[in-house]
């Protein structure tokens, strides 16, 4: 068993000493799969914690937000890294780190446009 793989062994260092490309091969295809794992998987990570970290930071006091957790309401006030939402009309104010909002559902400036498109009909 043990003069099979050496055999194999011998064969693959033959078949280098043959071919100058086989020699390069290698080294190509590992620059080549890191290059495939970059643009697949690290790239499109980092574009989206981007798009995140926008979000985050435009976020305006009257955003209508909702947080990781899944609860939803309007921010009444943002700190530097908190934000202070209110969740029912009877007033619940809840405080959560700018990190743990999801998504902006309705921003202030829509709500702005809407209330002004209602009033001019």
């Amino acid at each position: 068993m043990l003069n099979f793989l050496l055999d194999a062994a011998g064969n693959t260092a033959d078949t280098a000493q043959q071919s100058p490309l086989a020699a390069f091969s290698m080294p190509i295809m590992l620059i080549a799969m890191i290059a495939i794992f970059y643009f697949l998987m690290i790239r499109p990570q980092r574009k989206q914690e981007k798009e995140a970290q926008n979000m985050r930071d435009s976020l305006a006091i009257g955003d209508e937000v909702t947080t990781i957790g899944g609860i939803i309401g309007e921010i009444v006030s943002i700190k530097d890294e908190t934000v202070t939402i209110e969740t029912s009309k009877a007033g619940t104010k809840i405080r959560f780190l700018k990190t743990a909002i999801r998504s902006v559902d309705v921003s202030a400036a829509s709500k702005k446009q809407a209330a002004e498109g209602g009033k001019a009909e």
